[in-house]
């Protein structure tokens, strides 16, 4: 005897049943691989059924993964889901799944009446929960991706469910395979398949209670984000590091909420502005600018959550090589906070103001600005602000040949040390190993360098692996090692895409990297050159990360596909139609209402991504790969991709 439930009773063996394995629906295999998978497998086999024949195609294989993955691999959904064959095609039916709690409505009538709707199953679920459980199961459907116990307290507590009930719900639930448990490391959390998840938000709405879930689930992230921020210069930056990648999902949905309801978009500045810390290791730049865009249009009230926002906004765009846009952010980031007059808005204004110069290459400005901002922060309690006071002036110092530069980056590592703040160590040791090799000392930059790329690996800090790689192929084309240092000049335009920002974005840098470039190109000649510089693209970070460590002594023979999976944005897309059409930058940059900077930028990345040395390439590739066959979006076409 089987059942659905624990019962609770001696020599009862409990065996979880996971849902049926479905393939990758944005990067689907050919079709006799995609029927290695059990879900892909019943699909075919209730189509046949349905249908007299039915042989999965090329044109099919993206929409019946898509099917299959948005039901869950649950056998029930799919069988339900191939019954629609006999009026509409896989495509079609993977269209007009949003709904699938109602779409999926009939089933065969000589089954039992619970299996003869997906609804009507999970009905029948729902009908053996108490109420305590039920009201449970509505409340945690309002978290996307997995949610822990203290974030389900938070939220489900109410009225009919006290807080402490939530743990024995949890449970109860787990026993009723409406939930299922994954462990990370130190932290159990809890998900839910996302037709359960559905079902859950429906009684949500019935039961009018919405809003205010999702208002407790907002304000339960945006604490979360809060204590990270504050806690974030410590020993737990790579802790708090994997749980905001953990609660990404959920955090994008608190941010949606605020964004649209009204009276809340100040709570969603606060929200965005507390990831700071995170956000930049962790990529997805381009999304962040896109929330800090929507927020800042629609609230204007001045606070200091909105000098803030500009503030943060404007250093992503410093970052992606938007200049103007960062100077507009730091003119009103500035107005705002000399309106505001409290030393943090002051100090921070005066900072980014001091970033802003450094970014249009006015050292002087910047230098004098970035002290002024360092005595400000000295002068709060504020330990991460000072670090990165700190950090910012040794780079300008660095950067402009100042003899204190050594010393305070020294300062920058050892109160890295002093308060074991691994992530922000990886950036330390790289502005200490970046000033050695500009004073000519390979030996003792190359070391620090490593031991910058080792901490940030550690971190999964991104953009400290793309920096430090970066510099190591500097260091080592100084030192003589002409391919290693092409193959690292490689790997590290495979992190910084990653990043998602323009390599690297500040002007002496990019400076130093064209001057690698060319003396690369001259010791190796062209041929060569662009040899290694395509072996060490084709690392993954990991693989790189070992190669640069010495870990094997050559580049391992596993490479990447030959056009990379991640999407590219809805900007880069738009970018490269034009390409395509023969413009100049300049030319893109009016049509996009850009600065060329900006363009430049968009265009080194595409490059980048594509594998390619020249804009003609790109627009060739275009028009070769802009016409699947009907019916197919191959993965390795960037613009189908951008559309998933």
């Amino acid at each position: 005897m089987t059942s659905r439930q624990s019962l609770g009773i001696d020599a009862e063996a409990l065996l979880t049943v996971p849902p049926l394995s479905t393939p990758n629906p944005d990067r689907p295999p050919p079709p006799k691989a995609m029927l290695r998978y059990a879900a892909v497998q019943l699909f075919v086999e209730r189509a046949s059924a349905v249908l007299g024949e039915f042989t999965l195609s090329a044109d099919d294989r993206r929409a019946v993964a898509g099917i299959c993955h948005r039901l869950d691999g649950l056998p029930l959904a799919i069988e339900l889901a191939a019954a629609r064959l006999r009026v509409l095609c896989p495509q079609q039916l993977l269209t007009v799944l949003g709904d699938r709690l109602d779409l999926l409505n009939q089933g065969s009538r000589a089954a039992p009446a619970r299996q003869q709707t997906l609804r009507a199953a999970i009905d029948c679920s729902f009908n053996l929960c108490t109420p305590q459980e039920q009201w449970g199961w509505a409340r945690l459907s309002v978290f996307c991706g997995g949610f822990d116990l203290e974030a389900a307290e938070a939220v489900c507590a109410g009225e009919e469910l006290a807080r402490e009930q939530v743990l024995g719900v949890i449970s109860e639930l787990l026993d009723k395979s409406v939930l299922t448990m994954e462990m990370q490391p130190g932290l159990g959390r809890y998900r839910m398949l996302e037709t359960i998840r559905e079902y859950g938000r429906d009684l949500l709405r019935l039961g009018g209670e919405e809003a205010a879930v999702q208002r407790r689930h907002r304000d339960h992230y945006r604490e979360f984000a809060a204590r990270a921020e504050a806690d974030w210069f410590s020993a737990r930056q790579e802790t708090w590091s994997t749980r905001l990648c953990l609660e990404r999902a959920n955090i994008r949905a608190a941010l949606e909420f605020c964004l649209n309801t009204p009276h809340e978009v100040d709570a969603g500045l606060v929200l965005a502005t507390s990831l700071w810390g995170n956000a930049l290791g962790a990529g997805n730049l381009e999304e962040e600018r896109r929330w800090f865009g929507q927020a800042l249009a629609r609230d204007t009230e001045p606070t200091p959550a909105r000098a803030r926002a500009l503030r943060v906004d404007g250093w992503l765009a410093l970052l992606l090589g938007d200049i103007s846009t960062a100077q507009a952010r730091s003119d009103a980031c500035q107005d705002l906070a000399e309106r505001l007059g409290d030393a943090e808005s002051l100090a921070h204004a005066v900072q980014f103001a001091g970033l802003t110069a450094l970014f249009r290459e006015d050292l002087p400005a910047a230098v004098r600005l970035l002290e002024e901002a360092f005595d400000r922060h000295r002068a709060t309690t504020d330990l991460w602000a000072e670090w990165m006071a700190l950090f910012f002036l040794a780079l300008a110092y660095c950067l402009t040949g100042d003899p204190r530069a050594s010393a305070m980056a020294e300062q920058c590592l050892a109160l890295c040390d002093a308060h074991d703040a691994r992530w922000s160590r990886s950036y330390a040791l790289w502005l200490l190993g970046l000033q050695h090799w500009l004073c000519g000392d390979t030996q003792r930059a190359i070391p620090l360098l490593q031991d910058g790329l080792r901490s940030a690996r550690s971190g999964r800090n991104l953009l400290g692996v793309a920096q430090c790689l970066e510099a190591l192929a500097w260091a080592t084309a100084q030192d003589g090692r002409g391919e290693q240092a092409a193959a690292f000049l490689g790997a590290a335009q495979t992190a910084w895409l990653s990043v998602g920002i323009a390599l690297p974005s500040l002007g002496r840098l990019l400076h130093y990297h064209s001057e690698c470039e060319a003396r690369l190109r001259g010791s190796l000649g062209d041929t060569a050159y662009a040899a290694a510089v395509k072996r060490g693209t084709k690392l993954t970070l990991d693989q790189a990360t070992h190669y640069a460590l010495g870990e094997p002594p050559t580049p391992p023979t596993s490479l990447r596909p030959e056009h990379p999976p991640t999407a590219l944005t809805r900007r880069q897309r738009q970018v490269i139609e034009l390409l395509a059409q023969g413009m100049t930058d300049k030319q893109i940059a009016a049509k996009l209402v850009l600065s060329p900077r900006t363009v430049e930028g968009h265009v080194y990345r595409l490059l980048a991504v594509l594998g390619f040395d020249s804009r003609t390439q790109i627009a060739t590739w275009v028009v070769e790969n802009s016409a699947p066959r009907q019916g197919e979006h191959d993965e390795s076409d960037p613009l189908c991709a951008g559309r998933r």
